[in-house]
């Protein structure tokens, strides 16, 4: 990795390079950044605590996963959040159900090399450095950190990792619906994979009256949970009810991904349908919020497209409506989208390949050329290096913000001033070792 301090790395700018308002201001305002190590001294993001302000949740994104500069970047924020401004709990885009062990194993259960078994089915979004600083940090913390998972299961790849637990609380609480439950997980099992990309073309080679029996059973199973809540915690307790339930919903939700998937692959899919996995990740976060102490900060790590506050369409077609959106909705300026992006590198485009692992490859890919109008060609344009630009403050001033920000290796419009409070943006991105064949269009 290049460090901050090289001379800006970045596609001739010349074309691009007239004065904006946002531009302007973006040369007067942004913070510079020293290090991506994530080992480095933290002093060079302290001016980092006031843009944040009182906000109770930072979103950290990227715009690609599978990027080396931005696991240091996130790392070394994690470290800051944690260290420097007491923040308590690690949230990550992975499964709400899967978490349980997981949150034990940072606070201090097991041993070091138990993390292995844990991540091994997990699609690598770059969650093991992240989980084992928190393990390290939590050996003298006051104030343990803890981990949440918000996901459906295996990525929307199985439902098995929320149904087993289910059936586990249904032995004690309610054996009658059991059969419900070992009905639906052979039929989950017929089909079960390591993420969506693999598991939505297995499951729409179902027939269809097993795919239809799954649904109606999960939803008779969500139901039944509902009207019995008083008999079930009176066999069990509030918490234990309240994750059986939680951990359900994750198999309902990542039900209707599938179909949502297999109709986007299709390409009949309905408006925005795979937004189901959106809100439950959504309200798997305000499910832990509800938990945990009133003082307690959360840094939730997710794909730029998850934590934005704005729609996510293409070529004027709205895909998605995002977690962020929904977060913002219910929390007001006490959640904080923080995107990452980089000028100039390559990225990691995931093609999907049901024979390989989890159901994709990953390719070492060009990004696609700086824009007019991309927060990137402002952050080149103003000849800096890695820094951060405080929307929220360009929002309050009135500046006319970008309309288009890096995903992957093309760009998405959007309004990027109201889809983020901030933005770092890095000179080089450069895809990581999971990477295979280079590709050099896009």
């Amino acid at each position: 990795m290049s460090p901050a301090t090289d001379p800006p790395l970045h596609d001739d700018p010349a074309p691009y390079d007239h004065p904006t308002p946002f531009g302007d201001w973006l040369r007067a305002h942004a913070l510079p950044l020293d290090h991506l190590d994530p080992a480095a001294p933290l002093d060079d993001l302290e001016p980092l605590r006031d843009v944040l302000g009182g906000a109770r949740v930072v979103a950290v994104g990227e715009h690609s996963h599978f990027i080396e500069e931005f696991g240091a970047l996130r790392r070394r924020l994690l470290r800051f959040l944690v260290e420097r401004c007491g923040f308590t709990v690690l949230a990550f885009e992975y499964g709400f159900c899967e978490a349980v062990p997981l949150d034990a194993w940072v606070r201090g259960g097991g041993a070091d090399d138990d993390l292995t078994a844990l991540l091994a089915t997990a699609v690598p979004l770059g969650l093991r450095e992240p989980a084992r600083y928190v393990r390290r940090h939590n050996r003298t913390a006051a104030t343990p950190v803890r981990f949440a998972g918000i996901d459906v299961p295996a990525a929307g790849g199985s439902l098995l990792p929320a149904l087993e637990p289910v059936a586990d609380y249904l032995r004690g609480t309610d054996p009658e619906a059991l059969p419900q439950v070992r009905t639906a997980l052979a039929v989950a099992a017929s089909f079960a994979g390591d993420s969506a990309a693999s598991a939505a073309p297995a499951w729409a080679r179902l027939p269809a009256a097993d795919q239809d029996a799954l649904t109606a059973l999960l939803a008779r199973l969500r139901i039944r949970f509902r009207a019995l809540r008083p008999l079930y915690v009176s066999r069990s307790d509030e918490r234990a009810y309240d994750t059986a339930l939680r951990c359900l919903e994750a198999a309902c939700h990542g039900d209707h991904t599938f179909r949502a998937m297999a109709g986007l692959f299709a390409g009949d899919g309905l408006t925005a349908d795979t937004s189901a996995r959106d809100h439950y990740m959504a309200e798997s976060l305000l499910w832990h919020l509800d938990r945990l102490e009133p003082s307690a900060r959360v840094v939730l790590m997710a794909h730029n497209a998850h934590i934005q506050k704005t729609p996510v369409s293409f070529d004027g077609r709205l895909t998605g409506l995002p977690m962020g959106q929904h977060l913002h909705h219910a929390l007001g300026d006490a959640y904080f989208a923080l995107g990452l992006t980089s000028t100039t590198g390559r990225t990691a485009e995931m093609r999907r390949d049901e024979t390989a692992p989890f159901g994709f490859t990953v390719h070492d890919a060009p990004l696609a050329p700086l824009e007019p109008g991309g927060v990137e060609t402002a952050f080149a344009a103003a000849g800096l290096g890695l820094a951060v630009a405080d929307l929220r403050r360009a929002r309050a001033e009135g500046v006319p913000g970008p309309d288009r920000i890096r995903m992957q290796s093309v760009h998405l419009h959007t309004p990027v001033a109201e889809a983020f409070d901030a933005v770092v943006s890095a000179p080089l991105s450069t895809a990581t070792s999971l990477t295979t064949t280079p590709l050099e269009t896009s």
